[in-house]
């Protein structure tokens, strides 16, 4: 399932559109994704650190298939809105949903690319967006940023 989503004009962050970095990912179908689906992109060892830090996290996704592994974490669209997400994070706008695997016919060994690594307990597959945001904010060493007019 591809998501559309329009660029937000009181976007703060610089935002990565999956046409210009496609990222597929396996979401449960037993989790709701009705407010849409935007990735977090942060490193492994800040995603270590979030992961041990939030009381409640949804799907998370790694891809080790590179020397600079990156962890993904799904939240709703538009929570980039009126916030600068830290330069060493990548948000990408209305990510692809792949279709999990046993819909699909295989094709020889087992593609690489980003693989489940946390499940949520619930039935949403959504970090908070405002706790993450914090979090990586202060691994970044960065500053907090954002715009109370953002919605007006």
């Amino acid at each position: 399932m591809e998501l559309q989503h329009a660029p937000d004009p009181w976007s703060r962050t610089p935002v990565t559109s999956p046409s210009e970095r496609p990222i597929r990912l396996v979401i449960p179908t037993q989790l709701r994704t009705g407010l849409g689906c935007d990735v977090v992109s942060t490193s492994r060892e800040h995603g270590e650190r979030i992961l041990d830090c939030l009381p409640r996290v949804g799907c998370v996704f790694a891809d080790d298939s590179t020397d600079d592994e990156r962890w993904w974490w799904i939240v709703p669209a538009g929570s980039h809105i009126g916030v600068s997400w830290p330069p060493s994070d990548t948000y990408t706008v209305g990510t692809h949903r792949a279709d999990p695997a046993w819909t699909r016919a295989r094709r020889g060994p087992r593609s690489v690319g980003p693989r489940l690594i946390h499940s949520p307990a619930g039935d949403s597959p959504y970090t908070p967006p405002i706790p993450l945001y914090f979090l990586a904010c202060r691994l970044a060493g960065s500053v907090p940023k954002w715009s109370l007019l953002a919605g007006s």
